[in-house]
């Protein structure tokens, strides 16, 4: 029962640092500090396998096991409250100043950036004492003491109201984010600009109408999302800024209104996530709006030997990303847009980096605030210091939709479909093998552009039994794709896309 005072008491004390946090800066919630300061401490095989095992859902997971090593901590800090007086109530107070300290280090702290932590650990630290103080167990000093203690079920009563407090104290403070809730309703009112240049609509053939194929654009409730934020930044437009600085002959800076009133374009671009395994779903496809990267920099005239851009997140990440991947032809961009939309709270708005032909690692910086021009061999970005490669070009690569792997179908006619993509490269073919069999060339479907991937499909006279399918592409260079298997680490997965299927 000590126990759970303890974690009765924990769940208050989360419960006040949250609806602090609330009115304070979501960013400062302790778990996102917590969670944050484990993100960036956590070495590279850790977040590879975090991503390997929970894709999009790694944040929740990170978050459900901060919970779980929360409730242990806090139980023992009720048992060592009921045997030594105050030893419980101690160790809360001393935890929340310790995430208190970690919130200040923090990229996007802000001057009460401590007090969210502190609040949860002397909120814990007050439910404790009064919890364990009715314990019904406690010695007393007498037996008439004795006889006055509150029963075992009323002593369950205070333990779950405390547990449920914490609980509409956590709601209240998601309800009291007003930065989130302001960003939110600026995005939701915001009127993209006509862009200068549109982009041109699919080519007829683009599309094939194969069921369970993805779709040529991803859905923005659909794509994916890898980041190192825990708490989505909230960036106010009013207030956004760009700077672009270092080695460059003329600083630029760039507020949100001079960015919409600049001759925008729409291109469409696919996104690739390093981690993604082979036939992985870390990669999307989408119409983006913005302004190219390469205008700004030549307002800002690079230095002759610069070679990198090192751009910066509103949270602190960073990514650096080649120069000439920002100067060349390729449409890379400052996108305000994605299919039509803002782009997405948790997308980047108001404004991100899109980059054709490299993983987002290196290249697609969400809540981007600053571009520094510089070097490789003078500056370290958040993944390259944990062992990733500098430049990360996307690689080629193919996957199967249809039919889902493990899934079983009907004997007969079928089909096999999927996906290829090598950005700002282009696909020029892809071939199906079945079984041991012959490689069978498949149908491929007219590319968007060569920044795109492509779909594509092959009739199949399926015989009952268990088969293997598996695939490869065919660059725009003519490079067949590898057998060769990698994992994604240190620079995108390679080898060939194979399931298992059931016939009968």
């Amino acid at each position: 029962m000590a126990a759970l005072a303890g974690i009765a008491s924990a769940m208050v004390g989360a419960g006040v640092g949250e609806l602090t946090a609330g009115f304070v800066a979501a960013s400062s919630s302790p778990f996102a500090v917590v969670g944050g300061a484990l993100i960036d401490a956590a070495p590279a095989w850790a977040k590879d396998t975090a991503i390997a095992w929970f894709g999009t859902a790694d944040k929740a997971a990170l978050l459900v096991g901060i919970g779980v090593v929360l409730i242990a901590a806090a139980a023992l800090a009720g048992l060592c409250e009921a045997r030594w007086r105050r030893s419980g109530v101690i160790a809360f107070v001393v935890i929340g100043a310790g995430a208190a300290g970690l919130a200040l280090t923090r990229p996007d702290a802000g001057m009460l950036a401590w007090l969210p932590a502190l609040a949860a650990g002397a909120g814990g630290g007050w439910a404790l004492h009064l919890l364990v103080g009715i314990l019904p167990w406690r010695p007393a000093p007498d037996a008439a003491a004795h006889a006055d203690l509150p029963t075992r079920r009323r002593f369950l009563a205070w333990a779950g109201g405390a547990a449920v407090l914490g609980v509409a104290l956590a709601v209240a403070g998601s309800v009291a984010r007003a930065g989130t809730a302001v960003v939110a309703s600026v995005r939701d009112a915001l009127s993209l600009p006509h862009p200068a240049t549109p982009a041109p609509s699919p080519p007829a053939g683009a599309a094939l109408d194969v069921p369970g194929l993805a779709p040529l654009i991803t859905p923005n409730s659909d794509f994916y999302r890898i980041d190192t934020a825990l708490v989505v930044p909230t960036v106010d437009p009013a207030s956004w800024r760009l700077r672009i600085h270092g080695m460059v002959e003329e600083e630029v800076e760039l507020t949100w209104d001079e960015l919409l009133a600049l001759p925008l374009i729409e291109t469409t671009v696919t996104l690739s996530c390093v981690s993604n395994e082979v036939g992985g779903d870390l990669i999307g496809n989408a119409v983006w709006l913005g302004y190219p990267i390469r205008e700004l920099l030549a307002r800002a005239r690079p230095a002759d030997d610069a070679d990198m851009v090192l751009s910066t997140s509103a949270d602190g990440f960073t990514a650096g990303t080649p120069l000439e991947a920002l100067t060349d032809d390729r449409d890379a961009l400052l996108a305000i847009g994605m299919n039509g939309e803002p782009l997405p709270l948790a997308h980047g708005f108001p404004v991100r980096m899109v980059v054709p032909g490299l993983y987002g690692y290196v290249s697609a910086t969400k809540w981007v605030a600053d571009l520094e021009v510089t070097r490789f061999d003078r500056a370290r970005a958040y993944w390259t210091d944990r062992g990733w490669s500098e430049r990360g070009p996307i690689k080629l690569q193919s996957r199967i939709d249809v039919p889902r792997a493990g899934r079983g179908i009907d004997a007969g006619d079928a089909v096999i479909a999927g996906v290829a993509w090598q950005p700002h490269a282009g696909i020029s073919g892809v071939e199906v093998q079945i079984d041991d069999g012959d490689w069978q060339r498949a149908e491929l479907a007219t590319a968007i552009s060569d920044d795109t991937w492509v779909q594509w499909r092959m009739p199949w006279r399926a015989a009952s039994g268990d088969h293997r399918i598996r695939c490869r592409a065919i660059g725009g260079d003519g490079e067949t794709q590898t057998e060769v298997s990698a994992p994604p680490a240190p620079d995108g997965a390679t080898g060939w896309h194979e399931i298992a299927v059931r016939v009968s």
